[in-house]
């Protein structure tokens, strides 16, 4: 009768839909860090020669294409080897130490919305958390309340992680660049030698639209 009662006044949906957030969330992770990334394989470099063409971006001037000196293969455009993985990765955006997986074309989109849904989720258990704080100065409400008040602010730190980094790549994502790309342009060759600052910029719109669909 009790839970009949809460359904009827939907208190049971608000639960229901933050431990559906919080399974989506870890389906999410497993996905990211389970599933390739990108990896350039040998097979692919007839592919690659064919279509090189069409990835090379303007202004880009008289660029060569390498081989990668670890594992042999003739690295496409934007692709970068990862030591972690013993792998060419392509569109290389980095190697994600919690995820143990790089993120590059293939999962980066995947990798945005366990961000998006992470920070969701770390922002209502932080309003849950805070909801249930009744402040006192005293010692004995110390006592009863330490692990709801260090639970709050681990909520915090993860929540500003988290909100930083989709926030810093959602702008790369915008201008159409990669955090390595963004680090370390000295050392790429098609930036090094572009006439342009970044020669992928499209507009943030388009930008935006060829990463997400």
């Amino acid at each position: 009768p009790d839970l009949r009662e809460q359904e009827e006044r939907g208190e049971l949906l608000q639960p229901l839909i933050f431990v559906s957030l919080v399974l989506c969330s870890v389906l999410l992770y497993f996905k990211v860090s389970l599933m390739d990334p990108g990896f350039v394989m040998p097979e692919e470099e007839a592919e690659e020669a064919e279509g090189q063409g069409l990835v090379i971006p303007q202004g880009a001037g008289d660029i060569k294409l390498r081989r990668c000196g670890y594992c042999l293969v003739k690295q496409p455009m934007r692709a970068r080897h990862c030591q972690l993985c013993q792998h060419c990765v392509r569109r290389y955006d980095h190697h994600c130490p919690w995820l143990e997986n790089c993120v590059g074309e293939r999962n980066h989109p995947l990798f945005i919305a366990y961000l998006s849904v992470q920070l969701v989720v770390l922002l209502w258990g932080g309003h849950v958390a805070w909801s249930g704080l009744y402040f006192q100065q005293s010692w004995e409400w110390l006592q009863h309340n330490i692990f709801l008040l260090l639970s709050f602010l681990l909520i915090v730190i993860f929540t500003i992680v988290v909100l930083l980094l989709l926030v810093s790549h959602l702008y790369l994502i915008s201008c159409n660049t990669t955090t390595w790309e963004f680090m370390s342009p000295h050392r790429i060759s098609y930036l090094r030698h572009s006439e342009l600052e970044n020669p992928f910029d499209q507009g943030i719109i388009l930008n935006l639209w060829r990463f997400f669909c």
